[in-house]
């Protein structure tokens, strides 16, 4: 299996001895042999359609035709047409009658690159080849036979495009009888290194001249650079520096001045998900909301400083004195005994009792030393007692309470407050729902 593995990739021109790609390859020279469906997933740039190739040439129709189709590439009103063929005047412009891929290569291969960007209709008709070889032309009635090998390719994930209703489940799970994974470059950083020498060597003799070399810091650089165009990326940046540099040794230093983006990491993050109208208007919300607690906060922070104001105006009305924090607790501190009192304890048959022994020292109130504020009575018996109710601080509490005001100002009125809180009247009823309103 090691040697037949040397041979494909001399043969097909594959550079790299990672663990994942040999095991794509494998996977590839099993299925090859059969006419199974195959369906090549991998980021864009890491030579998926070299391995539907690999597919064909190693099977039974690789003396048929190969055709690789890029659904990406062809306007949603023209595939059908492309793939199927088309009768005399099926629509305006088809002059004769033409045949399609599927009838031109019978008993070839198809390459379906960017399959999840095949429209709906289309998929329908691809799965009726894959379940019967049968199709239709547009324009036609008549039911025409094809014995042709579907490689399918994709660089997004069909799971994600089902759950999104713009891929047939059907259809996925009949191309994916045989996946085949295709390791990005940043997975397979041993290859790098390799893949750039050989794309160096191949523009050196391109260009008649000497291929340039890298420095330790600067392979260093290459191998470490994440790659995000992959294969693609990494043969652009081997022609760049083969022609730009005069030096053939290049260093760190230069490197980065000729590829700035040679420095940078792609640290993982969250995936970009598709926000709905309804959750723009929810944020929206909550930042009106976010806003109106920091005004709250500011009228706060100015009734302290008048509760802090009326304070010291009573203290300086009534002359009296701040104690001083650090002195109460030093002559707290000053005024504790050294010792624990000893206690005796004495048991007796029917209980425990304790005795303790008495200092013939006066007992000494520590209280009579601290400062007061507010000496008489009469005058604390002129503050009312007051009760703290905190606030609840809930964005759906908050949220809630501002959809009531907003009725209650405008008299149950929906559009005008759904016009005041600035969201959707659809919005608002969804809300008044939720909350029970």
């Amino acid at each position: 299996m090691k040697n037949n593995l040397q041979s494909i990739k001399q043969r097909f021109g594959i550079i790299g001895n990672s663990a994942a790609l040999e095991q794509a390859l494998g996977t590839a020279m099993r299925v090859a042999k059969t006419d199974l469906s195959v369906l090549i997933r991998g980021e864009s740039g890491v030579g998926k359609e070299v391995f539907s190739n690999i597919i064909h040439q190693l099977s039974p129709r690789k003396h048929e035709g190969l055709i690789a189709i890029n659904c990406g590439a062809i306007p949603e009103g023209t595939i059908n047409s492309e793939l199927f063929g088309h009768e005399k005047g099926a629509f305006t412009g088809a002059a004769t009658e033409r045949k399609g891929y599927f009838e031109s290569y019978n008993g070839g291969t198809i390459f379906l690159d960017e399959i999840g960007e095949m429209p709906l209709d289309t998929q329908a008709f691809l799965l009726r080849i894959l379940e019967s070889g049968e199709f239709i032309r547009v324009g036609s009635s008549k039911v025409i036979k094809t014995d042709i090998r579907i490689v399918a390719a994709t660089n997004v994930d069909l799971e994600d495009k089902i759950r999104d209703g713009k891929f047939r489940e059907d259809l996925y799970y009949r191309l994916n009888t045989v996946p085949i994974r295709v390791p990005a470059l940043k997975d397979r950083p041993e290859d790098i290194y390799m893949l750039f020498r050989k794309f160096t060597l191949d523009f050196a003799s391109k260009y008649r001249s000497n291929p340039i070399q890298l420095d330790e810091k600067a392979r260093l650089l290459i191998e470490n650079y994440s790659w995000p165009g992959n294969i693609r990326e990494l043969k652009n940046v081997a022609e760049q520096l083969s022609v730009l540099v005069e030096d053939r040794l290049i260093t760190a230093e230069h490197l980065m001045t000729l590829v700035p983006n040679i420095i940078q990491r792609n640290l993982p993050a969250l995936r970009n998900q598709k926000t709905s109208e309804d959750t723009l208007q929810e944020r929206e919300i909550l930042y009106k909301l976010l806003f109106e607690m920091r005004n709250d906060l500011s009228e706060v922070r100015e009734d302290l400083n008048d509760v802090k104001s009326l304070i010291l105006g009573l203290i300086q009305t009534n002359d009296l004195e701040v104690p001083d924090v650090q002195q109460l607790k030093q002559l707290k501190e000053s005024k504790l005994p050294n010792t624990r009192p000893n206690y005796d304890y004495e048991r007796s048959y029917s209980d425990y009792s304790v005795t303790q022994n008495r200092s013939t020292e006066p007992i000494h109130d520590y209280n009579d030393d601290l400062p007061i504020i507010l000496s008489q009575q009469s005058e604390r018996d002129n503050f009312e007692s007051t009760e703290v109710v905190e606030e609840s601080l809930s964005l759906a509490d908050m949220e809630k309470d501002m959809i009531k005001k907003a009725l209650k100002k405008h008299s149950g009125r929906r559009k005008d407050a759904a016009a005041d809180l600035e969201i959707s009247e659809r919005t608002l009823y969804r809300k008044i729902k939720q909350y029970e309103l």
